[in-house]
């Protein structure tokens, strides 16, 4: 089937003239064809901006609203439950700092603790605190309110910049709203600031401006450990930079250089904080039983529960997984701008290859966003009726799941 490759910086010369029905995307767009639709300021901003704003604005209604529809134990409020999990360790870093030691249950077997999370949001949420006076967990959920709506901002514009406005719209509703576990990006939860920082990158590489998007991929690599991929997605965006000029460039260099710092400095700090050269990691296998197992828990877990049918949480969770790996599969295959591509893929194979708990999955892969292309494409060559029925309709289940599984389901996400 024909596809149109990508380039990993839009043409200057001779922009498409148009794409072939049979692919899944859209063709890439220049910059330009948008340029004379901008006379002023707010028109300007606007066009940045404004579809963002609105999916943002509606997808945050719409997730309150069924979350409070959905809280019904006497006392529990809407902060809550956007602050619960691992929104409360963030807030307890952002508040009180890390500890200084390993921890210990009363037994005196060895547990996790804050130095398992990542600082950049932590510290987000302490400069929201200092900055507007509000409680903690009011700060939680404002920063990642701040976070999201940057990067909703910035996926539009690289999205559009490698498809079409349509598209990226498009996007940003399955995004936010529509893709089961949306809800994290709402919560006091890193997810939203990870996505912020890998869009800022991406699109930062897409126009060539190598020291911001080395700068943001450092700060990707702060955010949590799914960071790296960020990391990789600027390498091979410096790589393809360097094949296309034929000569090493100074620049390139230097940012994939500056990324590749920061998730080793944390690791650093933990292990000489504890004195231990693994402390990171035996925190993270203490209380979280996280480790690298190529995917074998996974493996058992979608096998047992697609023969069993054993829970209806467990059933949606596998089929979900197997829908995000088909997409990711029809993503492949459509050429896509090959850092992005690097960029999700990474996220994919990290939070399946690991023994995370599987009712985590959805959650830890709501970031990766490939996975939504191939729909994005179909629904922005469909009728526009048909865009709002799937749209309305996936919006309503994606943010009824995240409100039942804060709500109503008795695990972490």
């Amino acid at each position: 089937m024909p596809s149109t490759p990508l380039t990993d910086h839009p043409p200057t010369d001779h922009p498409p003239t148009g794409h072939s029905p049979a692919t899944d995307l859209p063709a890439p767009r220049t910059p330009a064809d948008d340029d004379s639709a901008r006379p002023d300021l707010p028109s300007r901003l606007w066009h940045a901006a404004g579809p963002a704003v609105a999916v943002y604005a509606g997808a945050l209604v719409l997730h309150l609203v069924l979350l409070s529809a959905m809280i019904t134990r006497p006392g529990t409020t809407l902060t809550d439950r956007l602050t619960s999990w691992d929104g409360r360790h963030f807030l307890e870093i952002a508040s009180g700092g890390y500890p200084d030691s390993y921890t210990y249950t009363p037994q005196g077997e060895l547990t996790g603790n804050n130095l398992a999370f990542f600082p950049l949001f932590p510290w987000l949420v302490r400069l929201v605190h200092a900055v507007t006076g509000l409680s903690w967990s009011v700060a939680g959920i404002v920063a990642a309110q701040l976070a999201l709506l940057a990067a909703l901002v910035l996926i539009h514009q690289l999205v559009a910049r490698l498809y079409s406005r349509r598209t990226a719209t498009i996007v940003l509703v399955l995004l936010a709203a529509a893709q089961p576990m949306s809800l994290v990006f709402f919560m006091s939860y890193s997810e939203s600031l990870l996505l912020a920082t890998a869009a800022a990158t991406l699109l930062a590489a897409h126009r060539r401006a190598w020291i911001t998007a080395g700068v943001f991929a450092f700060l990707a690599g702060l955010t949590r450990p799914a960071g790296i991929a960020v990391i990789a997605a600027l390498g091979v965006a410096a790589l393809i930079e360097m094949v296309r000029e034929r000569r090493v460039s100074a620049r390139p260099l230097a940012a994939t250089a500056l990324a590749c710092t920061s998730t080793p400095l944390y690791l650093w700090w933990v292990a000489d904080r504890l004195g231990s050269t693994d402390a990171w990691f035996t925190v993270q296998r203490a209380g979280w039983d996280t480790h690298w197992d190529w995917g074998a828990s996974l493996w058992d877990f979608l096998v047992h529960t697609l023969q069993t049918g054993e829970g209806w949480v467990p059933v949606s969770i596998a089929v979900l997984v197997v829908a995000h790996l088909l997409g990711t599969v029809l993503t492949v295959r459509r050429t896509t701008w090959p850092p992005l591509l690097v960029y999700g893929g990474t996220v994919i194979v990290l939070t399946l290859a690991q023994s995370n708990y599987y009712h985590c999955k959805p959650r830890l892969l709501a970031p990766a966003l490939i996975f939504l292309l191939p729909v994005a494409g179909a629904l922005a060559r469909a009728r526009r009726s048909t865009q709002i029925a799937v749209l309305a309709g996936a919006a309503l289940f994606g943010c009824w799941y995240g409100a039942y599984m804060v709500t109503a389901w008795p695990y972490a996400i």
